[in-house]
């Protein structure tokens, strides 16, 4: 997906012109850091500070590097943490910036002595929040007015102490084998972002990336087992910025798209690609960026009565996508041929434009999750087939760089598997459609994952769920591609108690998926986005997990070289242990 770090807000091409002329005149009436430093130490935890307000936006970061001038300005606070040695262990720093108008936007950066920048927080939430180990030492505190709108800022920087570790799971950890696309594959190398699906139907998964769909077939008699990649690729899949591909494993129904503008050239297949049928692709007013297709069954629920299917196809199909300043779903009740209006889902004054993947319950309710929802993450929620939409966020949650995922089991449990703001990689459960959650916990904690990228979660049986990662145990700024040294591989955490203890595996000990940084950051970023936003999973219908990703790392960087900044396409199929369905589905 081509988009930078962040969303411009839909009115700062208009008012950056008049605004840069006045910057000289407005400078000296922006009021600085007030205190402009202060320290947090082990026996006085927290200070506060102001600044503001701010006329001028500062939206440099967008073209790759910040800027801060008078026509570019930003506010700095210097700060000092002073605790004892190891204090990190059980304590962290948290540096939070927030503002009274809530059409406005700031963002965070979080240097260290050398100026090098630890963190960021940039997600259009209010308030931006970053956490960073509790560790002594000078730091300044940068606050950017992306779009201030004559806001004033408060920040607030504490030492807070980390909850208790979560539980040790009992389960035996799960054993995954990996499978690589055949070199002969055309575009095999060119698979970032991959979407993949399971037909219960069949028994093949299909993977889709860039312009290319495959359909792989597994050979369990042979051990380990064998699989076969062939490639299935549609006709309408000819140009994209964002292709993505959704198999509904009960209907057997594969849907792949291309991203083309405020259009999807969308088509549908009923025999695992050897054949496309065209579709309308998109509902009218749909978005320009994050598209999503999911579906499931048609909800009872709505203030006009029961919307059913039109056609013998069951299911409802949903297509979602962010517009900037909001972003839509549309139903398809034909099997995905034609699709309705738009429906937004939220505003900018709710939630970031951009979404994870859209899912829909066993009852019909469907989820789209959101990393930045008011300083949270959370859902959309639809009980009513899309008509009207609600945003439930998960408490305690702050908000990441990583669209969060969500799995939902059998009798309707979410498991929502999200990066936090440090980092590391939480997953959350609802059994009220996102009222309220419960067991929010750390599934990298036994293995020290310190960082973590592109959350997918399936779930099966109602207790059942499993929630995969790229992650690495070294601490700091993923995304500085000077400095980041950390080894990435390809996790997964699994439940059978319904959330309330995860076992984590790394399924590829000795193959990285990626050496040095990921950077997550749209297009300022460099090769090291190779891998581009996200990665996907499924369950086929034995319970058996399977993740799509890229593999970032090939060659001589399996052994320690460079990182090849390849996307070779691969799948990570489970092999043993408990698997997400007790006993088999039955064959639709």
């Amino acid at each position: 997906m081509l988009r930078p770090r962040r969303e411009s807000h839909p009115s700062l091409s208009v008012l950056r012109p008049v605004l840069m002329l006045a910057a000289a005149l407005a400078a000296p009436m922006t009021q600085a850091a007030t205190p402009s430093s202060g320290t947090v130490s082990s026996t006085s935890s927290s200070i506060t500070y102001s600044a503001g307000p701010f006329l001028v936006p500062n939206a440099s970061a967008t073209a790759g590097t910040l800027s801060c001038n008078a026509l570019s300005p930003c506010d700095d606070f210097k700060l000092s943490v002073s605790v004892p040695a190891g204090y990190e262990a059980d304590h962290t720093l948290s540096i939070k910036v927030s503002w009274s108008n809530t059409a406005a936007d700031f963002d965070l950066y979080v240097l260290d002595a050398t100026g090098a920048v630890l963190s960021t927080a940039a997600s259009q939430s209010n308030p931006e929040t970053v956490l960073l180990p509790a560790r002594a030492g000078n730091y300044t505190l940068r606050a950017v007015p992306f779009l201030p709108l004559g806001s004033s800022l408060s920040a607030t920087a504490s030492l807070q102490a980390l909850p208790p570790p979560p539980p040790v799971s009992q389960f035996p950890a799960a054993a995954y084998d990996t499978f690589t696309a055949p070199e002969a594959l055309n575009r095999r190398d060119q698979a970032g972002e991959p979407s993949i699906g399971a037909n219960w139907k069949t028994g093949v998964a299909l993977y889709q990336s860039n312009l290319s769909t495959y359909r792989v077939s597994f050979n369990d008699t042979s051990q380990p087992a064998t699989a076969t990649w062939l490639e299935k690729s549609s006709s309408t899949a000819v140009v994209s910025l964002d292709p993505i591909l959704f198999t509904d494993s009960v209907t057997g129904r594969t849907f792949e798209s291309q991203l083309a503008g405020k259009a999807s050239l969308m088509s549908y297949s009923d025999g695992d690609g050897e054949s496309w049928l065209p579709s309308m692709g998109s509902g009218i007013n749909s978005g320009v960026d994050h598209q999503t297709v999911g579906g499931g069954p048609f909800s009872k629920n709505g203030p006009l009565g029961v919307l059913g299917p039109l056609t013998s196809y069951p299911h409802a199909v949903y297509y979602c996508s962010q517009d900037i300043a909001d972003a839509s779903c549309a139903l398809s009740r034909d099997g995905g041929l034609t699709f309705g209006v738009a429906v937004p889902m939220y505003s900018l004054l709710q939630c970031g434009g951009l979404h994870g993947h859209v899912k829909v319950a066993p009852d019909g309710t469907v989820y789209v999750p959101n990393k930045g929802c008011n300083g949270q993450q959370g859902v959309a929620v639809s009980t009513d087939n899309g008509l009207t939409w609600s945003v439930r966020t998960v408490p305690g949650s702050l908000a990441g760089e990583s669209d969060p995922s969500v799995g939902i089991g059998a009798d309707g449990t979410v498991y929502f598997g999200y990066q936090n703001a440090n980092g590391h990689p939480r997953v959350a459960v609802s059994r009220d459609q996102g009222l309220t959650w419960s067991d929010d916990q750390d599934v990298g904690y036994a293995l020290g994952i310190q960082n973590v990228v592109f959350p997918a979660v399936v779930a099966g049986d109602a207790d059942r769920a499993a929630f995969a990662f790229i992650g690495t145990p070294s601490g700091g700024n993923y995304q500085d591609a000077a400095n980041f040294q950390g080894a990435w591989h390809l996790y997964v955490a699994h439940t059978y108690d319904g959330g309330k203890t995860w076992k984590t595996t790394d399924t590829t000990p000795n193959d990285p998926v990626q050496r040095g940084s990921i950077c997550t950051g749209g297009t300022t970023c460099g090769n090291d986005r190779n891998l581009l936003d996200f990665m996907d999973i499924t369950v086929d219908r034995e319970g058996r997990v399977l993740v799509g990703y890229a593999d970032g790392c090939v060659g001589a960087c399996v052994q320690g070289g460079a990182n090849s900044f390849s996307q070779v396409a691969t799948i990570a199929r489970q092999s043993g242990g408990e698997r997400l369905f007790r006993t088999p589905r039955p064959v639709p």
